[in-house]
C-alpha cells in the first residue's frame, strides 16, 4: 500500500461539515459548520484558544457548544467562548458544569442553533457518572449519521471507568454498539494506536486488528488522525466490544485465572488490564 494514499480502509472519510481542532497533547475538539459556512458549534471545547483561532479562520459565529461530560479538557475552554460568543451551552444533566444552560439527558433530542443538525442524547455512564453522548442521522449532503461520543468510546478503544461502575460502561458501550454500522464516531482523543496496541494483544489472531494497527501507524507517520472510524470498524476490532467472543474471553480468562461468569466480568478484566498496558 501505498504510504501516501489518502484512502485508509479503517478510517473513514471526513465528513465535509465536521473538522477536528487539535488541543493539548491528544485532545479533538469537533467543529460542526452549517452548510451555508456561517455557523458552528463546537463539542467539549477545553480551551478557548484554538477554537477562537478556528472561528477566526473560516469566519464562523459560535452558536452553540455541546459537552459530553465534565473533565476540565472538555469544558475548560467553555467560560471564555460563552462570555464573548453568547452560544447556547448542551450538557448532561447529571454532572455539574458551569455555563450550561441547556442539561440533557438521556432520549433528550436537540437542534444545533444556526447549523441544521438534530441530535439524539444517550445517556453513557461510565466513565464518569453522567456522560452523554450524542448521535446525529444526517448532516448537509452527508448521509452518514454521526456520533460524538466523547471518552466513552475511542478508536479501538474505551475510556478509563472513573465514576461508574464496569456494568455500566459495558451497557454504555453496548448502546454505541447498536448503532448503525457507517456511523462516524467522533471520539475525544488520539489514542488509536495505544488502544490498538493493546487490541492485538488481547485479540492476538485477529488479522483485522494487525491490519488497523499497521495503517494507524502509517497514519500517525504521516501526522494523520486516525478519527473518525465507524461502528462497524469498532465491532470488528475494537476488544471493549467484543467481550462475549472468544477471542477476547481467552484473554480475560488469562488475566482471571478463571473462565469468565458473563461479558462484563470479561470486560473488567480486559479494562483493569488496559488500565496497566
Amino acid at each position: 500500500m501505498n504510504p501516501l494514499q489518502t484512502t485508509w480502509r479503517y478510517s473513514a472519510p471526513a465528513h465535509p461539515l465536521i473538522g477536528a481542532i487539535p488541543a493539548f497533547t491528544d485532545n479533538y475538539f469537533w467543529l460542526i459548520r452549517s452548510a451555508d459556512g456561517r455557523s458552528a458549534a463546537v463539542v467539549d471545547p477545553g480551551d478557548a484558544a484554538p477554537v477562537e483561532a478556528a472561528l477566526a479562520a473560516a469566519g464562523l459565529e459560535l452558536t452553540a457548544i455541546v459537552l459530553t461530560h465534565h473533565h476540565a479538557d472538555h469544558v475548560g475552554g467553555v467560560k471564555a467562548l460563552r462570555e464573548r460568543h453568547r452560544p447556547v451551552v448542551f450538557g448532561p444533566a447529571a454532572e455539574s458544569i458551569d455555563g450550561v444552560d441547556h442539561p440533557l439527558a438521556h432520549g433528550d433530542r436537540i437542534e444545533l442553533p444556526g447549523i441544521g443538525l438534530a441530535l439524539d442524547v444517550i445517556g453513557v455512564p461510565g466513565h464518569t457518572r453522567g456522560h452523554i453522548a450524542y448521535f446525529g442521522r444526517h448532516h448537509g449532503s452527508d448521509a452518514r449519521p454521526v456520533l460524538f461520543c466523547g471518552d466513552t468510546l475511542f478508536a479501538g478503544g474505551c475510556g478509563r471507568v472513573f465514576e461508574g461502575t464496569p456494568e455500566q460502561m459495558l451497557a454504555s458501550l453496548g448502546r454505541l454498539a447498536s448503532l448503525p454500522a457507517d456511523t462516524l464516531v467522533y471520539c475525544a482523543h488520539e489514542y488509536t494506536l495505544s488502544n490498538l496496541r493493546f487490541a492485538a494483544a488481547a485479540e492476538p489472531d485477529s488479522d483485522d486488528v494487525r491490519q488497523r494497527l499497521d495503517e494507524a501507524s502509517r497514519m500517525r507517520a504521516q501526522a494523520l488522525s486516525t478519527v473518525p472510524s465507524t461502528v462497524g470498524v469498532e465491532l470488528a476490532t475494537n476488544p471493549f466490544l467484543r467481550t462475549h467472543l472468544p477471542g477476547v474471553q481467552a484473554s480475560a480468562e488469562q488475566r482471571l485465572g478463571h473462565a469468565p461468569f458473563d461479558a462484563v466480568q470479561a470486560f473488567a478484566a480486559i479494562r483493569e488490564w488496559k488500565n496497566v498496558f
